[in-house]
Formats: C-alpha cells, sequence, structure tokens
C-alpha cells in the first residue's frame, strides 16, 4: 500500500507498508482524496522542517473500512474527515484539561504522520463523519474555514463592522466568505483581477486593487474611517504593512496562515496607532462547527478552479508547486483522487 514518506528536504519516497487496527478505539480509514497545500509544500521544501521522517499530506477525507469495537459514532463505510491538528498534551492549557487553548498544536505531516497513503490506522475521535449533504471538496476546505471562524471569533466583531482582507487567493476568499456570513462587511484588497472577480462572484461588495486610490476608496467605504481590523492572507502577495495602515487607532491585525510567512511588518502603524497583532495558524476543534456551517450554505467552492488529478507523481507535484512561475497552480485546488 502507497506511504509517501518525506525523509529529508525534496526527499520523498513512497514506502510500500501495511496497518492495521491496534485497539478497540482505532478505525481504519481508505483515503480517498486529498488536497495539495502550501504546508505540504512548504515540507517538502524543508521551510517547514518536521521530525523527519513523516508522511506528508495534511488536508484528506477517507472512507472508514474497520471499527473497533469501542468506537462510538463512526460507522464502517462512512465518510470522514481527518483532523489535520491534535493538542500537544504537555502545555499548561493541556495539562489543566483546555485543550482548545493548547499553546503547542501539533500538525498532520509536521508534528505526526499525515495522510499522503492508501490507508490510515487512528483513534476514532481523530475522525469527523461527513453527512451526506458536505461532498468531499467541501470538507477539503475544513480547515480553512474553520481558520476564518477561528479568526471571526477571536476579533470578536458586531454586524456592520468592516474588515480589509488583504490577499483574495483560495484562504482569502475563504476568510471573506466567512465574515459576510456572520454579517461583518469585508473589504477585499488584490492586485490580481481574477483574485477579484472571484470575490464578486461571491457577493463581496467592496473589492479594490492596491493601487493610489486605495486610501480614498477605504475611507469611501467605511463611511470615512478606516477599518475595524484587517486579515492579511498569508499567500498574498501584497505587503504585510499594508494591514496596518488600513486600520484605525486601537484596532487588530490578524496575520492568517497554515504554512509559513516571511515578509517584514513596518512597526510604525503598530506604535502609532496602538495595534493589537497576532497570528491564527489552525482551527483545532472548530470542525463540528463548520460542518454545520457549510450544510447551511456559508461557504461556496465552486468559484474555485479544481484539479482533480486520479493519476500523479507527488514528487513531481511538489516540484512543480514549490517552482517560481507556480503561482497559477497555487490558484487551483488540486485533489489527489485516491478511489478511483
Amino acid at each position: 500500500m502507497d506511504n509517501w514518506v518525506l525523509k529529508g528536504p525534496q526527499t520523498l519516497i513512497n514506502e510500500q507498508s501495511s496497518v492495521n487496527i491496534t485497539s478497540p478505539t482505532q478505525v481504519k480509514v481508505k483515503v480517498s482524496h486529498l488536497l495539495l497545500t502550501d504546508f505540504d509544500a512548504q515540507l517538502f521544501t524543508g521551510a517547514e522542517e518536521p521530525a523527519y521522517p513523516k508522511t506528508i499530506g495534511r488536508a484528506a477525507v477517507g472512507i472508514v473500512t474497520e471499527v473497533g469495537e469501542n468506537c462510538y459514532g463512526v460507522e464502517k463505510n462512512a465518510r470522514v474527515y481527518f483532523e489535520p491538528t491534535r493538542p500537544c498534551g504537555h502545555c499548561l492549557a493541556c495539562l489543566s484539561g483546555k485543550t482548545r487553548e493548547c499553546t503547542s498544536v501539533l500538525q498532520a505531516g509536521k508534528d505526526f504522520d499525515g495522510f499522503l497513503r492508501d490507508f490510515v490506522v487512528c483513534e476514532y475521535s481523530e475522525v469527523a463523519p461527513l453527512p451526506d449533504s458536505v461532498d468531499d471538496i467541501h470538507a477539503l476546505c475544513i480547515e480553512t474555514i474553520g481558520i476564518a471562524e477561528n479568526i471571526y471569533d477571536k476579533l470578536n466583531l458586531q454586524a456592520g463592522q468592516r474588515v480589509a482582507v488583504v490577499g483574495a487567493d483560495f484562504s482569502g476568499n475563504i476568510i471573506a466568505q466567512v465574515l459576510q456570513y456572520h454579517k461583518v462587511i469585508p473589504i477585499i484588497i488584490d492586485n490580481n483581477p481574477a483574485h477579484l472577480e472571484k470575490a464578486k462572484k461571491c457577493g463581496m461588495y467592496y473589492s479594490f486593487t492596491a493601487d493610489d486610490d486605495l486610501n480614498a476608496n477605504i475611507l469611501n467605504a467605511t463611511g470615512g474611517h478606516l477599518c475595524d481590523a484587517a486579515v492579511y492572507s498569508g499567500n498574498s502577495r501584497l505587503p504585510l504593512s499594508l494591514s496596518t495602515r488600513l486600520v484605525g487607532q486601537g484596532k487588530t491585525v490578524v496575520i492568517s496562515s497554515i504554512a509559513s510567512v516571511t515578509a517584514p511588518m513596518d512597526a510604525r502603524d503598530i506604535l502609532t496607532k496602538n495595534l493589537t497583532v497576532f497570528g491564527v495558524s489552525n482551527a483545532y476543534d472548530y470542525t463540528d462547527a463548520v460542518i454545520n456551517m457549510i450544510i447551511h450554505g456559508a461557504v461556496t467552492t465552486d468559484v474555485f478552479e479544481k484539479e482533480i488529478l486520479t493519476e500523479y507523481d507527488p514528487v513531481a507535484l511538489f516540484k512543480e508547486r514549490c517552482s517560481p512561475a507556480s503561482n497559477v497552480k497555487k490558484s487551483k485546488m488540486t485533489v489527489l483522487k485516491m478511489i478511483l
């Protein structure tokens, strides 16, 4: 059975292996679909360094083939989503029983084996059953939607407030959709016309390019004020300092990404405006809430170009994704269909 193991930077080996249930609380799952992410690409290049060796692959869904006798709520043949993060179990929050506040959340592909393999054996609590109304493509977006919901919760915004979303790529678009679902008004900023067009198709009223008219456009969109908050999508090609420029005194800027972000930030606006800046990089414990949101139509994936592959070479795919000319590739949802 295929199992793609990362031995070192750009050293991805298919190690044939078999796995079996060894505990009554475990399930065995056949991986059916896997979404290639920028986090996986950074693991491949070594920009994110796991404890080698590690099976790569962060976002996946599958079908349960075996169930231990003490598994509850998970049945054979059920479609499930693999939880991409786990609490560390060792930090003060975890030891206090507050795992949702874990300060060292573990990540699939880096801290524990990911899902680019034929079969996974794990605890039944580490998968989430998917209702029929949640298709596989939406399920692969659960973590991205959960990060957006995590951002919304932490910002504690009210309906009608305005938030600048810097970067209208895949994750930035979903962040804006989630804000809009909560009746917060997103203001999209991106220099890619295709990204702005997708935002408009998702019902975003305000979408601007980062040109000389941006300040005037922001003031017009906020009734003469700056934004109540800003979210910088880690894949944005715009400067991070743009986020601090667009918010008012005493407001908040969020940096959002599951992968590492290397970008300078001008401290001038942070200091003179007394801004709060923090990052959101995971959606631990948000899966159930996100599934409910998907059922209620909070987010659409229809606007995203999809590339669903039934024949693929993971090494070639990651090399292509990490190449300097990979921007078009990154704008797609590249899904490996692992059950034909």
